[in-house]
């Protein structure tokens, strides 16, 4: 009795050492340290993107003319994990371009430096300091302790989440189509889903299966899972073994915001669509519920989409782009502001309104530092939409409201558009200064708006002086 608790003592001591500085910080991606290594994931999704416009340039990888802006915007939405298309993917790829689009949103999903630090590890290669760096980093890994079985853990979890659904897809296709075309179809959505990429072989997306409860709940659950990030399913996985004795803030958060949001954008979506003779007036009350529930989940984090969105009212398209901004959470596969983040800005306001500066939210005390740089990191995802919303619609002379929703949608890395008249995104409307805008927010959100910044202005050198306080009036 004694030596089995012993023994699990340990197991929960261990397991702490490894998971516990993973969670000490709520929203602290290290932005402000180790430059350099953030300047080698930049470049190494720059890199990647380049050598994917590349392949699908190729005579081989595409069906008919493909211009290269073309090619590059189609490897930085497939890099970036978005979803945005100005070309047809079952129509304008052939197999071997499709096959080069799904390699590039696995290793975009993940990020390119952490694919090759783990196949460096599966050879038995030692994994170096400056390697160990650039894999924090990209994992969004606190600390170093337990780095590369965190990082093999990763990879586990990515393989085994996608062949569940890669089996369940491929056998709801095979109702529809040969068995070799269904095994393929389930596993590039099960891919895309997972990796909250919104890319699809049908040319409607996935309107053909909008009354379908298989897909509707398979999709979702994908994009959710991939969406909370791999330490929040790593915590929840040990604290259901009863490994971890209590769930940490940070996956409490994430819960909590991912929850109230898909439920909030059910909401709104039903609210205002309900009577829409043009989306939800001729649906009965199941196909209304899953619709929302579909739209809902694929705003915040992927580019599916089972209706027409160019049908959705004004308000609704405004509303979604508020969703499309907070994206999903950290150390995931989605893009965006992030969950914690809205949730720390939202829990400063709160106490700044009460007149206290001690915020805490589950028994847990947050530091000033971390919802200061939430309101920073809204504030310059902000700007970056915003500036770039008014650029577009000044060289391009098209909607505002769509240009907003289409440039939140990048940002986001989220995918979903109100389309161009056809099975296009809004953005093969733009001109080619107009894409290349585009593909600066899918690059900008997948590595970060913080890291982005970082890179273009650098790090604020560190002062030793310190000035007396000065009172504004506000």
């Amino acid at each position: 009795m004694l030596e089995h608790f012993f023994c699990k003592k340990v197991l929960i001591k261990e397991l702490r050492r490894s998971i516990s500085p993973l969670i000490l910080n709520i929203y602290d991606q290290g932005y402000t340290t180790h430059t350099r290594e953030i300047k080698l994931i930049l470049f190494s999704f720059i890199a990647l993107i380049l050598i994917g416009a590349f392949l699908l340039s190729l005579p081989i990888a595409h069906n008919g003319q493909l211009r290269f802006i073309d090619a590059l915007f189609t490897s930085t939405s497939a890099v970036c994990v978005t979803g945005l298309i100005v070309k047809d993917t079952p129509v304008d790829f052939s197999s071997f371009g499709q096959f080069i689009i799904l390699l590039l949103i696995q290793i975009g999903g993940l990020g390119y430096m952490t694919a090759v630090t783990f196949l460096a590890v599966m050879r038995g290669k030692k994994i170096g300091h400056r390697d160990r760096l650039i894999l924090q980093e990209s994992l969004n890994y606190e600390g170093m302790d337990g780095l590369v079985r965190f990082l093999k853990i990763v990879f586990s979890t990515i393989f085994i989440i996608e062949f569940i659904g890669m089996v369940i897809l491929t056998l709801r296709f095979w109702v529809d189509m040969p068995l070799a075309q269904a095994a393929w179809f389930g596993i590039f959505h099960a891919v895309s889903a997972f990796n909250n990429a919104g890319f699809s072989l049908f040319s409607d997306n996935l309107m053909h299966y909008s009354g379908d409860f298989i897909i509707n709940f398979t999709i979702p659950a994908l994009i959710i899972l991939g969406g909370l990030g791999y330490l929040v399913l790593l915590e929840l996985y040990h604290y259901h073994r009863g490994r971890v004795l209590r769930l940490s803030t940070h996956t409490k958060l994430v819960l909590i915001m991912s929850t109230i949001l898909i439920l909030l954008g059910m909401g709104l979506i039903l609210s205002l669509e309900w009577d829409n003779p043009k989306s939800f007036g001729s649906m009965d009350l199941y196909q209304k519920i899953l619709a929302a529930w579909f739209a809902s989940v694929n705003y915040r984090t992927a580019g599916f989409n089972s209706i027409d969105l160019s049908t959705l009212s004004d308000s609704n398209l405004f509303f979604g782009t508020f969703f499309m901004m907070t994206g999903g959470s950290p150390g995931g596969t989605a893009g965006g502001i992030k969950t914690t983040a809205v949730a720390l800005a939202l829990i400063g306001v709160w106490y700044t309104l009460r007149g206290s500066t001690n915020a805490h939210v589950f028994r847990r005390s947050i530091s000033q530092y971390q919802i200061n740089k939430a309101y920073a990191f809204i504030f310059i995802a902000s700007i970056y939409v915003v500036l770039s919303t008014i650029i577009l619609s000044e060289v391009e002379r098209l909607p505002f409201l769509r240009i907003l929703f289409e440039t939140t949608s990048a940002f986001g890395t989220v995918g979903v558009s109100t389309g161009n008249g056809g099975v296009l995104s809004y953005s093969a409307l733009f001109s080619d200064w107009g894409k290349i805008n585009i593909m600066i927010l899918m690059l900008m959100g997948r590595v970060g708006v913080f890291a982005f910044t970082v890179v273009i202005v650098g790090k604020a050198a560190e002062s030793r002086i310190k000035y007396a306080e000065g009172k504004v009036i506000i």
